[in-house]
C-alpha cells in the first residue's frame, strides 16, 4: 500500500481528535478533584489524600494499558485497538459522570487510564505508517498540537458546566469518533507484518538485547522533562507562588495555571514538530526545545515577587518549548522496527507519565530537606534535563527513516 501523501488525511483526523479527548479527560480529573469529592462528602485534607490516590489508580490503570495496548496493538492491529481504547475511555467517562460512591470513583478511574493509556500511542503508530516518509511528522504533529488542546477545553467546560456534565461531555465527544472507523483503513506495514512470521509485540525483548533496550531508556529520559514540569511546576504552581516560594504579587489558581501552560504548549506542539520538518532532523529540534526549556524554567525560578499576571504568562511561555512532546512521540514511533513499533510508542510516552512519581518522590526528599520547595525544584529540574540531555544528543536520528523493517533478535 502506498503511503498517503495527504496532510490532513483521516488518520491524523481520528487520532488528533482521540488524543484531544485523550488529554480533556487526562486533565479534567485534575480540575474537578474539588468539587466531585465534595459532592461525594469528603472535606479538609481528605481532598487531597484521596485525590493523589485517585490519580495513582489512574496511573497504575495507564501503565498496565500501556503495555496491553502496545503488545495489541502489534499483535493485531493498529486501527482495532484505537478504536476499542478510545471505546473504554468514553464508557469510563460516562460512568465518571454518575459516580456516588468512592469506591465507584476508583473504579472508574482506573479504567479510564487503562483506556487512555492507547490512544496516543496506538494514534502516532498508525499516522507514522499511513504517511509518506517527508510528511509524517507533520501529521504527527496536526495529532499532538490539536490534543494538547484537550486540556484548555477541560478547563473552559468544567468552569462552564456541573462536574458531571464535563465527564459526560467528555464520553460523548469519544463515541461520536467511532462512526469514523468506517471509513479508516489499516496500516499497509502492519498488513505486510501481519502475513509475515515475524515475532510481533514481544515486550520482553525490549530488556533481552542491550543495544535496544538502552534505546527504549533513553526514549524515556527525553520525555520526563515535560512531565517534571506537569507534574510539580505547573501541578504547584500556588505552592510555587506561595510566600515561602517566589512570593507572587496576587492568587494563583491551580486550574488557570494549567490552562495558560496547555495553551503554550498546543502551541509549543506545531512549532516544534514544524521546526523539525524544516531542519530535516528529529534530534536537533529536540535539543533546540530542551535548550530553550533551560532557558524558560531559569525565568520561572528567577520570577520573585512578580504579579499574578505575568506568572501566568511565564507558564505560558515554559509551555511552548515543552510542546516538544509532539517529536518525542514521533522519535519514539521512528526509533523501533513494525513489529514492535505500538509497543514501544505506547509504552514509553506512559513510562514517562510514571516516572513522574519517581520525580515528585525525589522533590519532596529535598524539600523535606533543607532546599525548600524552590531549591527541590532546581535539584530534580537539573537532573531530567540533563539526562534529557544526553539522550537526545546520543539517539538515533530518525527524520526521513523508512519504517517498513522488523526488529530481529
Amino acid at each position: 500500500m502506498k503511503s498517503e501523501q495527504k496532510i490532513l488525511n483521516v488518520a491524523v483526523i481520528v487520532a488528533a481528535l482521540g488524543y484531544f479527548v485523550d488529554v480533556y479527560d487526562l486533565i479534567l480529573f485534575s480540575i474537578v478533584r474539588v468539587p466531585s469529592l465534595k459532592a461525594l462528602g469528603l472535606s479538609g485534607e481528605e481532598l487531597t489524600n484521596t485525590g493523589l490516590n485517585l490519580l495513582n489508580i489512574q496511573m497504575i490503570g495507564m501503565l498496565i494499558g500501556g503495555i496491553i495496548w502496545g503488545v495489541l496493538g502489534d499483535k493485531r492491529g493498529r486501527l482495532s485497538v484505537l478504536f476499542l481504547t478510545i471505546l473504554l475511555y468514553s464508557i469510563a467517562n460516562i460512568l465518571n459522570g454518575m459516580v456516588h460512591t468512592l469506591t465507584e470513583y476508583y473504579f472508574c478511574r482506573f479504567f479510564a487510564g487503562l483506556g487512555l493509556a492507547g490512544e496516543l500511542g496506538i494514534g502516532i503508530t498508525l499516522v507514522s505508517e499511513v504517511m509518506s516518509q517527508e510528511k509524517r511528522g507533520y501529521g504527527t504533529t496536526i495529532v499532538s498540537g490539536i490534543g494538547i488542546a484537550g486540556a484548555v477545553a477541560g478547563f473552559f467546560v468544567a468552569d462552564i458546566f456541573d462536574w458531571r456534565v464535563a465527564y459526560y461531555f467528555g464520553g460523548g465527544m469519544g463515541l461520536m469518533l467511532l462512526v469514523l472507523r468506517l471509513i479508516m483503513y489499516e496500516s499497509g506495514m502492519y498488513t505486510k507484518l501481519k502475513e509475515s512470521k515475524v515475532k510481533k509485540g514481544s515486550f520482553l525483548s525490549l530488556f533481552t538485547e542491550r543495544k535496544r533496550f538502552i534505546k527504549y531508556v533513553k526514549c524515556i529520559l527525553i520525555g520526563v522533562p515535560v512531565w517534571y514540569i506537569i507534574g510539580i511546576l505547573i501541578t504547584l504552581a500556588p505552592e510555587f507562588a506561595s510566600p515561602n516560594g517566589l512570593n507572587i504579587s496576587g492568587t494563583i489558581v491551580g486550574g488557570k495555571a494549567v490552562m495558560y501552560h496547555y495553551i503554550g504548549a498546543s502551541i509549543g506542539a506545531f512549532l516544534t514538530g514544524i521546526l523539525s520538518q524544516y531542519i530535516k532532523s528529529r534530534k536537533k529540534a529536540l535539543l533546540i526545545s530542551l535548550g530553550l526549556l533551560t532557558l524558560t524554567l531559569t525565568w520561572f525560578f528567577l520570577a520573585s515577587g512578580v504579579t499574578a499576571p505575568w506568572f501566568y504568562f511565564i507558564l505560558l511561555v515554559i509551555g511552548i518549548p515543552n510542546g516538544y512532546w509532539s517529536v518525542f512521540v514521533t522519535t519514539a514511533s521512528e526509533q523501533f522496527g513494525t513489529n514492535l513499533r505500538a509497543t514501544t510508542t505506547t509504552t514509553i510516552p506512559n513510562f514517562v507519565r510514571g516516572a513522574t512519581v519517581v520525580v515528585t518522590t525525589g522533590f519532596n526528599f529535598f524539600k523535606s530537606g533543607s532546599l525548600g520547595i524552590l531549591g527541590a525544584g532546581i535539584a530534580v529540574g537539573i537532573v531530567v534535563l540533563a539526562a534529557a540531555f544526553y539522550s537526545a544528543s546520543t539517539i538515533d536520528e530518525t527524520f526521513e527513516k523508512d519504517l517498513d523493517y522488523y526488529e530481529v533478535g
